[in-house]
């Protein structure tokens, strides 16, 4: 459903901590033809920077005073996988640790961090047709698109997931502590003055707790056509 014209497909989704909206959105974009941006990834690059450079990543100083010598890019290989370049270096591979999740949280309270990405975010958008998700994208990098979601999921049930990945990746895990960990990032995510996570009136709720990550995307491809044939017959009335 890539489009031909000069008007970018752009759709946001936005959600908590473990809801599997990266997931979610890599199979909306595989099944439309088109990229998928996980803007957390770029987060946990800036996570990753904190901690590799000694900095308390709760200090936001001192985060911001790392701003000046950090380049987060996204590019796309041939196969359409996203990777994210920290100062030139590929980090992809090096983001997906507890440790650089829980410093990613920290560090995007800083708001002028968060202005330096979603700039870069739009800047995404605005050359690519896009499937994004993160935390705002619905309310402050793509406000203006039809097309927003928020996938969710009880925490227990992220809980869940996340000990499954973690015996994936051969790590053990009590699910108490875990459990606790997703609490705190909602709390700090919702609560942070910088566009804390939120969902609009005009986002389409996606509950993911009961349901597969099929039935999430079907649900998903389908307000999209529906969207936007209306919004073809509106140009043409």
């Amino acid at each position: 459903m890539a489009n031909e014209d000069n008007k970018k497909l752009r759709i946001a989704i936005d959600g908590p901590a473990g809801a599997g909206k990266s997931t979610v959105a890599r199979f909306v974009a595989q099944n439309l033809g088109i990229h998928h941006l996980d803007t957390g990834a770029m987060y946990r690059a800036m996570g990753l920077y904190a901690t590799e450079q000694g900095i308390n990543p709760q200090n936001a100083d001192a985060v911001r005073a790392l701003l000046p010598n950090v380049d987060i890019r996204v590019e796309f290989d041939g196969a359409g996988k996203q990777h994210i370049l920290l100062n030139d270096r590929d980090v992809t591979n090096a983001l997906r640790t507890e440790e650089v999740g829980n410093a990613a949280s920290a560090v995007a309270q800083v708001p002028e961090l968060r202005a330096l990405l979603r700039n870069a975010q739009r800047a995404v958008g605005e050359r690519y047709d896009i499937v994004m998700d993160g935390r705002d994208i619905c309310t402050e990098v793509l406000p203006d698109t039809p097309h927003k979601f928020f996938v969710t999921a009880s925490a227990r049930e992220r809980t869940r997931r996340r000990m499954r990945q973690l015996e994936r990746l051969g790590q053990t895990a009590n699910f108490d502590a875990v459990l606790a960990d997703i609490l705190a990032r909602d709390r700090q995510d919702s609560r942070r003055d910088a566009a804390p996570l939120r969902r609009e009136p005009d986002t389409m709720m996606i509950d993911t707790t009961h349901n597969s990550v099929r039935r999430a995307v079907e649900r998903i491809l389908s307000a999209i056509a529906e969207r936007e044939e209306s919004g073809k017959i509106k140009e043409e009335s």
